[in-house]
């Protein structure tokens, strides 16, 4: 049986307004949201097409930190599940999608490949992790599927193609490897959900998230993170896209 929610005008105003990271009044997204004519859309059109753009043109990548903010991840051009999810969010609220993200962690295995070496064994054993959740027509739905690119994630297919079921490390960890649910239709998507260990609950804003919690590197490690190994992890996800091309 589906239960429809009902959301106050009070939180759906809540659900919608800008913060620090959500800054979905800078020029920068504006100009986008124009440019894709998402406004002009109903509103599950608006949240596939901002989705997909999300997913496909914001590649996978590693950004400096997890709460930087939305206009800095456009500017990037690429994002973890984190960052993602603050983009997704901010365009999502840009065009009047109420949405909120739901923190968790999962275990460090589903990063092996894309973090290796002597890092992978000093990296903690829980990652920092969310996913959004949007709320359209009383139902809310879960976009976890959003962090990586098709094109990327084609290419992880195709070396490991022997593998049809539960697949660990570079980024992903599904029972489903070969088809995935990350294509959004009026459902959940998911493409690391099999790797979280602990549910932090929801919050209305990532702001409220990482003002509650952060990964636990200490300066030193986030000092070498920052500027050193998360280069070399884009590295390896790019060599990994490239194949692909």
């Amino acid at each position: 049986m589906k239960y429809t929610v009902v959301l106050t005008p009070q939180m759906q105003n809540t659900l919608l307004r800008p913060t620090r990271i959500l800054d979905y009044n800078h020029p920068s997204i504006q100009a986008l949201i124009a440019q894709q004519n998402w406004n002009a859309l109903d509103t599950i059109n608006k949240v596939k097409s901002i989705y997909n753009y999300v997913r496909d043109e914001i590649l996978f990548g590693y950004n400096t930190s997890d709460d930087i903010k939305a206009s800095e991840v456009l500017k990037d051009g690429y994002g973890q599940c984190n960052t993602k999810s603050s983009l997704l969010m901010a365009l999502l609220r840009g065009v009047g999608v109420p949405n909120r993200i739901h923190g968790f962690t999962i275990d460090k295995a589903l990063q092996k490949g894309a973090v290796q070496g002597l890092w992978y064994w000093l990296t903690p054993q829980n990652i920092l992790h969310s996913w959004v959740e949007v709320y359209i027509d009383g139902s809310w739905y879960f976009l976890e599927g959003v962090i990586l690119d098709k094109t990327y994630l084609g290419a992880l297919q195709e070396q490991n193609r022997d593998c049809s079921t539960t697949f660990c490390g570079y980024g992903a960890y599904t029972d489903s490897f070969q088809n995935p649910p990350i294509d959004w239709n009026l459902n959940h998507t998911y493409i690391q959900k099999k790797g979280i260990n602990q549910d932090f609950g929801r919050f209305d804003t990532p702001d409220a998230f990482y003002a509650k919690h952060q990964q636990k590197l200490g300066k030193l490690k986030a000092f070498v993170f920052q500027h050193v190994v998360r280069h070399t992890m884009n590295k390896n996800v790019q060599n990994i896209r490239k194949r692909k091309k």
